[in-house]
């Protein structure tokens, strides 16, 4: 369960604070009582959660990109963070085709030159680097990746989150494998959702871009089967990880970890489709692109029982929930009446007092 207590007035770092999972990392941060230094690049789409919430008001902001390690290292320092979590990346599977030169620079060395910057910065005591579900080498079986499966990944993208994977593990055995330096873990998580999320080629924006535009949803693989999981399930999860390390005596958590969703969350994009269908009394429809497309593995699915057996954390909303919970924040958003940050901070909420009760 993630301590109100431990977060309050702790300084924590984020980067990649401008984008989706990183605004609602730093407002669910925020509420907790914690100061947040945010280190971005503008965000990439307009709208954008960031500006839909305000975010700019609640953290302490600086716009920078993480290739760039003299100043990464300069506001890591400022802001006299104990913990880091680290967000910012090329995150599109399709755009990784189109510029792959920038997916690896990205999440390669920018990873490299963050952990240099923990290095340097000696107050840090726990960092977590957030990498993907899509690190694993290709496994077109039912059985779900654990832990110590492979690294690998056909597409750039799938690729540049092993060698990220591999990268971490190095500098956590090579240079944060002594006493007093710090915890070192990456984490793992699905294909996650929720309100806010403009992302280009990624399934949920796209239908409720369709939905807003009355137009049917071009659908490219529909038998696809990923692991669907709201938003705040792995960021809870990031945070009891991140409580669990600090000031642990390198006990082996300088690993990686599953946040992944129950294999009822695990679904067919198609499913998801249906699911939004009956949400807008079957306003939404599909069609089947055609067209050739770029490789992108039919198959994820994430064993998390190692984070459900030594963190105690589990995922809270359901599938049918989580996308209930993604089509309301959209249409408050379209309704251009309300108080987004009011109405993320009340998601957030209740979503904590669910946490604590299950």
């Amino acid at each position: 369960m993630v301590e109100t207590s431990f977060w309050q007035n702790k300084k924590v770092f984020i980067t990649g604070h401008t984008g989706f999972k990183g605004t609602w990392l730093s407002l669910m941060l925020t509420h907790l009582g914690a100061e947040v230094t945010g280190y971005s690049l503008d965000p990439l789409t307009k709208p954008s959660m960031y500006d839909a919430v305000d975010l700019f008001g609640v953290t302490d902001s600086v716009i920078g990109d993480i290739r760039d390690e003299k100043n990464l290292t300069a506001a890591l320092e400022n802001s006299g963070a104990e913990v880091v979590f680290h967000l910012a990346a090329q995150s599109l599977v399709r755009e990784s085709y189109v510029n792959p030169v920038e997916t690896y620079s990205t999440n390669v060395m920018g990873t490299v030159h963050l952990l240099e910057a923990v290095r340097k910065v000696h107050n840090v005591k726990a960092a977590i680097m957030v990498t993907s579900d899509k690190c694993y080498a290709a496994n077109e079986s039912l059985i779900p990746h654990i832990e110590t499966d492979a690294m690998g990944g056909h597409d750039p993208y799938s690729s540049s989150k092993g060698a990220m994977e591999l990268v971490c593990a190095s500098y956590a055995n090579s240079f944060f494998c002594e006493k007093g330096s710090a915890n070192i873990a990456t984490a793992r998580a699905g294909n996650v959702i929720g309100g806010g999320d403009w992302s280009k080629d990624r399934l949920v924006p796209d239908i409720l871009a369709s939905y807003a535009d009355k137009q049917k949803v071009s659908i490219r693989n529909p038998n696809a089967v990923r692991p669907w999981q709201f938003v705040l399930d792995p960021l809870y999860g990031y945070l009891e990880l991140a409580e669990y390390m600090y000031g642990q005596e390198l006990t082996g958590f300088g690993e990686g970890w599953n946040f992944g969703p129950d294999s009822s969350n695990v679904c067919a994009v198609k499913d998801i489709v249906s699911i939004f269908k009956e949400l807008s009394d079957n306003e939404i429809d599909f069609s089947v692109n055609t067209d050739p497309q770029p490789y992108e593995n039919p198959l994820l699915n994430l064993n998390s029982c190692k984070a459900k057996e030594r963190l105690a954390w589990k995922p809270s909303l359901k599938i049918e929930d989580a996308l209930a919970w993604t089509y309301n924040w959209h249409i408050a958003f379209e309704e251009k009446e309300r108080d987004m940050r009011a109405y993320t901070l009340q998601q957030i909420e209740d979503y904590l007092n669910l946490a604590e009760s299950t």
